[in-house]
């Protein structure tokens, strides 16, 4: 993308003031150091109070040829690629809210920029709760959405986008548009999610809400090998338990399965052990089952996946504490691995051949979709020729391997996402709601 007209100081002065004006004196600035979109420093940060506000600032970019990229509470703002500009970051922090609707009605329509935990606070209120339990603390629904982001209830319900019956947003041009209400608008709506911000901005979304299950119950087994989980997965799902969640946990150290310890064993299930969850050897993984529902359908659903799963479970009423996150850490090279559930126990061979060892790996293995993680200080060459061998051995199995964040060098050295089918697709539909690449520019697959 060219640069913008050339701003010198009185340009920039008026563009800040014309801000001000818009958002209030409080909500608009010169951007600072740590107002960046993946490693790209943006230029100014507006944050407008609604919708109208919001559109004003999109109108007042397109005048000027200024790129805009919206940013929620920022939670996944190095996920992906990086703009190729960021004149405006739009916060939508002011874009926020719960709107009054009868209990009974089903649904919700929720501000973008308000964030998930304050919606499912005010929803339990009222026995209520949307389906969602994205991994990023103090994320925003319209970031969740943006990113597609979806945690260990997706494996019942879906991802949030699974979720909507509606949705708001602003086009490039500043119009308000909405999609919703049956299948083709659904799809329209559908669009925008996993977009980063480069197809809308995201004002509102109206999603399904179901009542607050009265039980919960996490039963959690020791495991060693991919292999064993795939066995495990397909045990669980041949018995028809109806689990909300099926995780897994595989750390580094995670591999040798230690000798038989009867006597440790024998210690176990001694009834003074009752309720306690033991630590278990160094080395183990973790595969987790969440069952909700009524008391006594748990109840009845536990007995048998703990005779399922045998003396090596354990059972509690709280999540394991590697539940609901990510095995990656700031810096890191950060993976999600997409694959027919089937095949996941190939994916992660795949991965740690290619690594020349265990990867930490976590996420719904019930559905296929987990998270990895490569150190940031593996050369940007090294983590090539990973990606090259693990989405060779996934694109026979119909999955695919995508880079979710990485160190700035080796964002240069990689494809982020690998062979996209959807790329003519997702083309024509940037340049129909964003023909001049005013939105988050560079951020989709292909340069969009």
């Amino acid at each position: 993308m060219t640069p913008p007209p050339s701003t010198g100081a009185s340009g920039v002065r008026d563009i800040t003031s014309r801000l001000a004006e818009i958002c209030g004196p409080r909500f608009a600035r010169l951007a600072g150091p740590a107002d960046e979109v993946a490693g790209s420093a943006a230029r100014w940060v507006a944050v407008p109070g609604g919708p109208h506000a919001a559109a004003q600032v999109l109108r007042l970019a397109a005048r000027h040829d200024l790129t805009v990229v919206p940013r929620g509470a920022g939670t996944k703002i190095d996920w992906g690629a990086p703009p190729e500009r960021v004149d405006i970051m739009l916060d939508t922090g002011r874009l926020a809210g719960i709107g009054h609707q009868p209990p009974d009605r089903g649904t919700a329509e929720v501000g973008a920029g308000t964030p998930l935990r304050a919606v499912q606070a005010t929803l339990e209120r009222t026995g209520q709760r949307l389906a969602l339990d994205a991994p990023s603390p103090g994320a925003t629904l319209g970031g969740v959405l943006a990113a597609d982001e979806a945690g260990p209830l997706r494996h019942r319900h879906g991802s949030a986008c699974d979720q909507l019956v509606g949705l708001r947003y602003l086009a490039a041009d500043g119009e308000l548009a909405e999609a919703g209400g049956g299948a083709v608008g659904l799809a329209e709506a559908r669009l925008l999610c996993g977009s980063e911000g480069a197809l809308g901005v995201l004002v509102s979304a109206t999603l399904r809400v179901q009542a607050v299950p009265a039980a919960r119950v996490w039963v959690t087994r020791q495991v060693w090998t991919p292999l064993e989980v795939h066995d495990l997965i397909r045990a669980v799902l041949a018995a028809r338990l109806d689990p909300a969640a099926i995780e897994l946990d595989l750390p580094v150290s995670a591999g040798c399965r230690p000798r038989r310890d009867r006597r440790a064993e024998s210690m176990a299930l001694h009834p003074s052990m009752a309720g306690r969850a033991p630590t278990g050897p160094a080395g183990t993984g973790s595969l987790a089952v969440l069952l909700e529902g009524g008391p006594a359908d748990v109840a009845e659903r536990t007995d048998r996946i703990v005779d399922l799963f045998g003396s090596r479970s354990t059972v509690a009423r709280t999540a394991p504490p590697w539940w609901r996150s990510y095995p990656f850490a700031p810096g890191d090279t950060a993976l999600r691995l997409e694959v027919p559930m089937t095949d996941l126990h190939a994916a992660v061979y795949a991965l740690r051949d290619a690594a020349g060892g265990p990867v930490p790996v976590r996420g719904s293995a019930g559905l296929g979709v987990v998270h990895a993680a490569l150190p940031g200080a593996m050369a940007p060459a090294r983590v090539a020729s990973i990606l090259a061998a693990v989405r060779g051995v996934l694109l026979a199995r119909q999955g695919r391997c995508v880079v979710l964040a990485a160190p700035p060098a080796v964002r240069r050295a990689v494809d982020l996402w690998g062979e996209r089918a959807d790329l003519a697709h997702l083309r024509a539909v940037k340049h129909h709601l964003d023909p001049a690449h005013r939105l988050a520019p560079g951020r989709l697959p292909g340069g969009l």
